[in-house]
C-alpha cells in the first residue's frame, strides 16, 4: 500500500497533494510542466496541482465560478471535496477532469501542464490518466456489464480482444465478476455503480475522479461503494470524492473545502 503524501492548505487559495509520475503524453518525455530530477533519483509530482487557477464565466456581469486556488494531492492519497450546493464543486470537478480550461493560473496533471495543450492532447490525456466516476451510473441498459466496461476503451486503440481482457480483469477487481452477462436493468444501484468504477478503471488512470459516487444510492450500497475506493485507494490509486455527504467525506484521508469558489481548509492527512 502507497501511503499519504503531506498536504498543506491556504486559506484564499491553498491545498494539498497525489499520484502517478510518468513524465509526457502518451510517452512522450519532458513535457511542460514536468517536474524536473534531483539528484537522488526523479521527484514523483503530484497528480493534481491548481496554481492560482481562477474560472470566470464572460458576463456581462462576468461570473466567478472558481476563485484564484492552489491545490496540490499527491500521488496515492484519497481526498474528498466538500461543499454546499453552487459553491463550485462542479466547476473544480470540470477543471480537474480536463473538461473545461482555467481562464487564469496553471493546472498540472502528473507535472504535465494543460494550459497550452491542443485540444487532441487534452483529450488523450484525460482518456489516458483520469478515470471518471458519476452519481447516475451513465450505463447503456441494452448492453452486459462487460459491453458497458469494454466499450470505454473503443477510441483507446486497444484491441477489441484486449478490451474484453481488460474489462472482465476491472469488473473482477470490484467483484462483479458472476455478474459479467447482466444489463444494468438487472443490477442494484450498488451494483451498477461498482459496473461504472470498473469503466473507470480499466484504462488504468493515475486518478480517479468521483461526483457524488454515493448520491443515487441507499445506505447499505453507498458503504460497499466507499468500502471498495478505500480498497482501490489500498492498492495505491488515487481517489478523489467530491461530495456533500459529510459521512462520505470522512471517509477520505484529506477533506478540501469549497464555498463560494474558493477552495480552502484542508484537514491534515487521517493515520
Amino acid at each position: 500500500m502507497k501511503g499519504f503524501g503531506r498536504m498543506r492548505a491556504s486559506t484564499g487559495g491553498g491545498v494539498g497533494n497525489s499520484h502517478r509520475g510518468e513524465a509526457g503524453v502518451a510517452g512522450e518525455e519532458g513535457a511542460p510542466g514536468t517536474t524536473a530530477l534531483s539528484g537522488t533519483g526523479p521527484e514523483v509530482p503530484p497528480v493534481i496541482e491548481f496554481r492560482d487557477v481562477e474560472l470566470t464565466y464572460p458576463g456581462p456581469p462576468p461570473v466567478p465560478a472558481l476563485r484564484r486556488s492552489d491545490l496540490r494531492i499527491e500521488k496515492g492519497e484519497f481526498v474528498t471535496v466538500v461543499g454546499p450546493s453552487g459553491s463550485g464543486k462542479s466547476t473544480f470537478l470540470n477543471i480537474a477532469g480536463l473538461l473545461d480550461s482555467p481562464t487564469a493560473g496553471a493546472y498540472l496533471l502528473d507535472g504535465i501542464s494543460t494550459r497550452e495543450l491542443s485540444d487532441k492532447r487534452r483529450t488523450g490525456l484525460r482518456g489516458n490518466r483520469i478515470g471518471f466516476v458519476f452519481q447516475s451510473f451513465h450505463l447503456l441498459p441494452h448492453r452486459t456489464a462487460l459491453e458497458n466496461v469494454a466499450l470505454a476503451m473503443v477510441y483507446t486503440g486497444v484491441s477489441p480482444a484486449e478490451r474484453l481482457r481488460r474489462a472482465r480483469t476491472a469488473l473482477d477487481r470490484v467483484g462483479l465478476t458472476h455478474r459479467v452477462d447482466s444489463p444494468p436493468t438487472r443490477l442494484s444501484g450498488g451494483e451498477r455503480q461498482r459496473v461504472a468504477i470498473a469503466r473507470a478503471l480499466a484504462g488504468d488512470p493515475s486518478l480517479l475522479l468521483c461526483d457524488e459516487p454515493t448520491g443515487n444510492l441507499d445506505s447499505g450500497n453507498a458503504h460497499k461503494v466507499m468500502e471498495l475506493l478505500a480498497d482501490l485507494h489500498a492498492d495505491g490509486l488515487t481517489v478523489v470524492v467530491i461530495t456533500h455527504d459529510q459521512q462520505v467525506a470522512e471517509r477520505g484521508g484529506r477533506t478540501v473545502t469549497i464555498r463560494d469558489g474558493r477552495l480552502s481548509a484542508a484537514r491534515e492527512p487521517r493515520p
